[in-house]
């Protein structure tokens, strides 16, 4: 089953690179997935193929090297490689938004001509790192705080200094489940312009290389799922950048999250690749034609067949709302595009744990045994609905005030 459903509704580009990435994933990374499960450890043999395929570059512009892809052609590539290995599409995930924040996105943000030309010098140089070097580019952005949902300013801190005459900032914070720490080239942090009375507005986006003085990698990571992210908690201290180092201008951050909020779902393909995963693992189970395992076909009990058919349904209404999400993606979005956005990013989350649920209960006891990829798909899914900056909680919370207030509308006060 293709994981865009219908695959003649797609462009050449998005069928080459879906097939390449499936090629991947199949023959690569869903192999090594159990033991980077097992062991908690970077993939970084998957980044050596993405990096070889090209597929590292692929929302760089064409006109500086890269494959050119939208951001729709990139949610249907990740949920393929979600589809093969959780922890490698989450993380790809945070690479590509680099890439898409300074690209498309910047592309349709209003700005005066220096902050073009200054955007356009310094992300020839990010790009340059990418096409030529094949870096790899991490997002970290949780705090432990109101900052990653969006609801404070980043606690961690760029100011403004020159260091050997050279204008730019110095960085200092932590952040938490830091995804790739360790293991990324670049980390593009997000953080507040250090001046009297900082807001939201004053976010920055920067790209702090890893070997700067300074940056530390620190404590363990052990958990539920997505164990292959390598989340682990990164600090700066006074880690000095150049004014080069900015991936949008300074003060656009704040433009680019108002005016583009699909960014903010970039990790919902992974999920939808992983409910996909559970549901073809299922079939195949019950077909008897899992490798390694004898050959008792299962599928002859109506119980299974209903149970398939439910898992089905679910993955046609979750694929359903996330392609129509996935082709809305523009700047600017209509009210109800922003509320379908919400509905969607909380659907593929749910839904594919869900999906998970039933396929554990529907393959009986075989389905826990870690020789299975069914119960770290079932681990992995869980995880969807946990991570900021949009948890299911925030999503319903959105959502439902979205739904039933216009923009500037508040309830009069009851006494």
């Amino acid at each position: 089953m293709h994981i865009a459903g219908n695959p003649r509704l797609l462009t050449p580009q998005q069928r080459e690179l879906i097939e390449l990435a499936g090629a991947l994933g199949r023959e690569r990374f869903a192999p090594r997935a159990a033991r980077h499960d097992r062991e908690a450890s970077f993939p970084f043999e998957n980044y050596a193929d993405l990096r070889e395929a090209g597929l590292l570059k692929i929302c760089v512009p064409r006109a500086h090297g890269g494959l050119g892809a939208d951001f729709t052609t990139y949610v249907l590539v990740a949920a393929e490689l979600g589809r093969h290995c959780g922890a490698t599409a989450l993380t790809f995930n945070l690479h590509v938004s680099s890439c898409l924040w300074s690209g498309e996105v910047a592309d349709a943000l209003a700005m005066t001509p220096a902050q073009r030309a200054e955007h356009e010098a310094g992300r020839a140089l990010h790009y340059a790192g990418i096409v030529e070097r094949g870096l790899l580019h991490a997002q970290p952005f949780s705090e432990g705080g109101a900052a990653a949902a969006g609801k404070a300013p980043y606690d961690t801190l760029a100011r403004r200094a020159a260091v050997g005459g050279v204008d730019g900032y110095l960085v200092s914070g932590r952040k938490i489940f830091a995804s790739m720490a360790g293991a990324a080239d670049v980390y593009g942090v997000l953080c507040t312009l250090d001046q009297p009375g900082a807001t939201q507005r004053d976010a920055l986006y920067l790209a702090v290389p890893a070997q700067a003085a300074g940056v530390q990698v620190e404590g363990d990571w052990d958990p539920l799922g997505m164990r292959g992210t390598a989340s682990r908690t990164l600090r700066l201290h006074e880690v000095f950048v150049p004014q080069s180092a900015r991936l949008l201008p300074e003060g656009l951050y704040w433009q680019a999250a108002a005016r583009f909020p699909h960014m903010f779902a970039t990790h919902t393909p992974t999920y939808m690749g992983i409910a996909q995963a559970a549901y073809d693992f299922t079939v195949a189970y019950l077909r008897a034609e899992v490798p390694g395992m004898p050959p008792v076909p299962r599928r002859q009990y109506p119980t299974k067949q209903i149970a398939v058919a439910e898992m089905r349904i679910r993955l046609e209404q979750t694929r359903a709302l996330f392609l129509q999400n996935a082709r809305d993606a523009t700047v600017d979005p209509d009210p109800d595009t922003r509320m379908r956005l919400l509905a969607a990013h909380y659907t593929v989350m749910e839904n594919a744990h869900d999906i998970a649920r039933l396929a554990i209960r529907t393959c009986g006891g075989q389905a826990m045994l870690k020789s299975l990829p069914l119960e770290r798909l079932y681990r992995d899914s869980r995880c969807g609905s946990l991570m900021l900056p949009w948890t299911a909680e925030l999503c319903l919370d959105r959502l439902g005030r979205e739904c039933l207030y216009e923009d500037g509308e508040q309830d009069e006060a009851i006494e």
